[in-house]
Formats: structure tokens, sequence, C-alpha cells
């Protein structure tokens, strides 16, 4: 086995053993870059000169006898909607297309800490806007289990590079399931932590109230690893709960029996390509060999999560780009204008693509006077609805399982001209975001050999039974490890 091809566990078991040093698994990975990245176009920026040097630290601490932490001399990638300072965080936008943050997000800073190097941030979706990676203002980041098909989105880049072996972990961000449908399509994991779970300082916001960082990893035990480095109250994050953090990775052991874990009905069923409905059930028959109690749930309100969802994140998007004024930072027009509200509009034009305008319009509209309480208040209603529902739900089951996207990885340009079929991908995954759970995605097989993964769903905070359940699955099922053949 090559060196990029470990999980993130198994190269700082080996980093910790001085059987390799942290610069030998960055030059590791800077050779697969080279390789493969031609085809996968998975990042939007390479920061190898950052990496090296922090590697070096870290090889020099370890040397020294100094007691280092677990993920110390592991490289990761970040995905560019997440702040980096001195290091150009673009959001996929041409509008920030020239931005150099002035600070870290505290998830950067806490890998820092960790002695974690940065490779490079990943490619998105612009400002988290899409569920393919083909709305990045860029390029386009291909999967690299079939390299004409999407790698899923907005986290498109950080799911790709994880699973074509570019690094050994990355973070990215989840809004509607921008963590946990590329981590399914690549084949990977990808964890979406409770809402306060991470601090989302330093993220730039695209909808607020359903904005959370994450990891995706090579397995379970990863996810695990990363988020003992990453959660935790933050006094620059309001929205982060000041509650305890469990260990993580210690919680992983233990036994499964007894649980019991509630299949939704409304989302395994009309829609669900009949390939990745087999696969979850299959999925569920592994749990009940391994003790777990599996029955139906209905949750009433699923159905009603798109339209809900895209009237609140189109509004707090709105809200959120209107920092985007051609006058403090970004991109300003360069042509003539009349007046401060013209180049207003020639800059918002010309910095933000079609879907992003397309989302601000749409938000604005539900937010202005007579259609407030139509649309925008009428939606925070049914979102209250869906959290209702999951909250009986979770009175029953300890868990709850259904697909995290009702196809494998689509082609490339396949929905371009159905913009909705593409949103409609989401409808699995965006009810977790409005009701504020964890979720992961596990790989539970294949449907037209692509990968398929299995959605598992916690009560809030519960992350650490939610990983313990998906790793028992993960080490009885057999799927962990399977690489693709890229470059191979």
């Amino acid at each position: 086995m090559e060196l990029f091809e470990l999980t993130a566990y198994e190269l700082a078991q080996k980093l910790a053993a001085r059987e390799v040093s942290s610069r030998e698994a960055v030059a590791a990975v800077r050779d697969r870059v080279a390789a493969v990245e031609g085809d996968v176009q998975a990042f939007l920026l390479q920061t190898w000169e950052v990496a090296e040097a922090k590697a070096a630290a870290v090889d020099e601490r370890r040397a020294a006898g100094e007691a280092l932490p677990p993920l110390a001399g592991v490289p990761y990638a970040l995905k560019d909607v997440i702040c980096t300072r001195g290091l150009r965080t673009t959001c996929g936008s041409r509008i920030l297309e020239r931005f150099v943050p002035p600070y870290d997000a505290t998830v950067v800073e806490r890998l820092g800490a960790a002695g974690t190097p940065l490779v490079g941030k990943a490619n998105m979706d612009e400002f988290a806007m899409g569920s393919s990676t083909e709305n990045s203002a860029f390029q386009v980041t291909r999967n690299p289990w079939d390299l004409e098909r999407v790698p899923g989105g907005s986290s498109g880049g950080s799911a790709a590079a994880v699973a074509g072996d570019e690094c050994f972990f990355a973070l990215g961000s989840d809004t509607g399931g921008s963590i946990r449908q590329p981590g399914s399509m690549c084949g990977i994991v990808g964890l979406k932590p409770t809402y306060g779970r991470v601090s989302r300082y330093g993220l730039v916001a695209y909808a607020s109230s359903l904005d959370q960082i994450g990891p995706l990893t090579k397995d379970v035990r990863d996810a695990a690893l990363v988020l003992n480095t990453i959660a935790g109250h933050d006094p620059r994050d309001s929205t982060t709960a000041a509650v305890e953090r469990p260990d993580f990775v210690a919680a992983l052991d233990g036994s499964v029996a007894g649980l019991k874990a509630g299949i939704i009905t409304e989302l395994t069923g009309k829609g669900i390509d009949p390939g990745v409905r087999d696969c979850v059930l299959k999925a569920a028959a592994v749990l009940e060999e391994l003790g777990v109690r599996c029955e139906e749930v209905q949750l009433p309100h699923a159905e009603y999560a798109l339209p809900c969802y895209y009237v609140i994140a189109p509004a707090e998007c709105s809200s959120n780009l209107a920092r985007y004024d051609g006058v403090r930072y970004g991109h300003r027009t360069q042509q003539p204008v009349e007046d401060f509200v013209d180049m207003f509009a020639k800059s918002r034009a010309e910095g933000f693509g079609p879907e992003v305008r397309l989302r601000i319009v749409k938000g604005t509209y539900v937010l202005s006077k007579g259609y407030y309480d139509a649309f925008y208040l009428k939606a925070l209603k049914v979102r209250t609805l869906i959290k209702r529902d999951f909250d009986r739900a979770f009175e029953r089951f300890d868990v709850l399982l259904c697909p995290v996207a009702p196809t494998p990885a689509f082609r490339i340009g396949e929905h371009a001209d159905d913009p909705l079929s593409l949103k409609l991908g989401d409808i699995c995954t965006l009810p977790v975001n409005l009701a504020g759970l964890p979720a992961l995605s596990v790989p539970c097989g294949f449907a037209d050999g692509l990968p398929v993964g299995l959605q598992v769903l916690a009560p809030p905070f519960a992350e650490a039974a939610l990983l313990r359940l998906a790793h028992a699955y993960e080490q009885h099922a057999g799927w962990v490890g399977r690489k693709p053949p890229l470059g191979r």
C-alpha cells in the first residue's frame, strides 16, 4: 500500500511510532496530486510551502520528544469557503477571486494547533450553492470513480480530494447536504455535526441558520478523530453550544445491539433509484445482524422540506451576500459607472454567477413587503413541523436511516437544462439541516458501478452514538477501503 492510501488514523499511528515523517507524508501527497489532479481538478489553491513548513516543525517537535496531538503531521485539505489568514479564499466565486482573509477560521486555528499541514483549498459550488460543483466560477471537479461524473456538491472538491487520495482528510460545509451528498457520491464518509457543535467563525456564510462545518474522511474512525479536534464551544461564535465534548474516538468501541433504527418511509420510496434503495435496505439488514432493531418510521412533513429550504436558504443568502458591494473588499467593476447604485449593480452582476444571482433574487422576493408572511414566515412554521416530526421519531428510535441521495453520481452537464431535478436530489438531506441534527454518510454499496451512501441521523449532540453505529456497520459490511481506479 502506498503511503497516500492510508487513512488519517493509520498515518497518525505511523507518525507517532516514527515509522514515517510528516515531511514524507506531505511529499507522498504532493506526488499523488501531481499524478491525478489534472484529471480530478479538486483544488483551487495548492499550499505546498505552508504544508512543508508545518510538517518540518512537527517532525522537529516529535524528534525532540514532545507529546503531540493525534493529528500532528497528517496533511489535509480545506473547502475554499473557510477563511485562511494570508491564503486566498474565493468561495468559488469571481467576486472574491483575489480576497485574502486577515484571519483564520476557528477550525483552521484548531487544526493548526494540532499540527496538521494544509495542502490546499478545495473547489466548490459558488458560495456553496449547488449539488455538483459545476457552479464553481473556476473549474469543474470530477468524480474519481468516473471522471465523466460529478463528485457531488457543494463540497465536491473536498470529497474528490479525499476519495482520490490527494489528502488524508478534508473539511467541508453542509447547508443542505453539502458534506453528506458528495461523501456518498465519492464513496467516503461525510459527517454533518449538530448545528452548534463546531464553530462557524471564519466560515463565509450562505445561510447562517443552516450552515455547519464537518469532516470528509476515508472511514468513520477518521471522522471521529477530526471531530475531536474541531468541535467545541467558541466565544467568537454565539451559535456554538457550551456542551461537553466527548471523546468521539473512544466512543466508537462498544456494542450496538439493542439500538433501534427507524427507516424513514418518505425518503426510501418514490423517487429513489432502485439500486440505491436496495443498498440502503441491505445495510439495514446488516445492522439487524449486529442486533439493531430496524422498523419503518414516518416523517409526515418531510415532503415539504424542499420548498421550505428554498425559501429560508435564499432569504438568508440575500441578507448575507448583501455585503459584497464592490466597496469594502471583493470585485469592483472596471466599467464606467454613473453613481454608487450603478457601481453596486455592475460589480455584483460581474462577480456573482447565475445560480447565486437567482437565489439572491428569490431571497429578496420572499423577504419583501407583502410576501414575507406568505412565504418566509410560513416556511419557518413548516420548519418547526419538520423538527417536531424528528423529535417524535427520536422518542422511539436511537437513530434514523435513509439514503443520502436519490441516485448515484450523475454525468457532468446531465441536469444543465433541468435545474429542478438537480434540487430534487437534495430531498433526503435537507430535512436534517432544517432540524439542526447530526447526520453521517457511510458507504453501503454500489449502484450501476458507482458508490452509494447510507445516511444515519441522530438526535442533537448524539454524534458519539451516531459514529459508533456507523463504525460498527462499516467494520461488518466490508465496504471500507474500496478505492476508485484513478491512477492505478
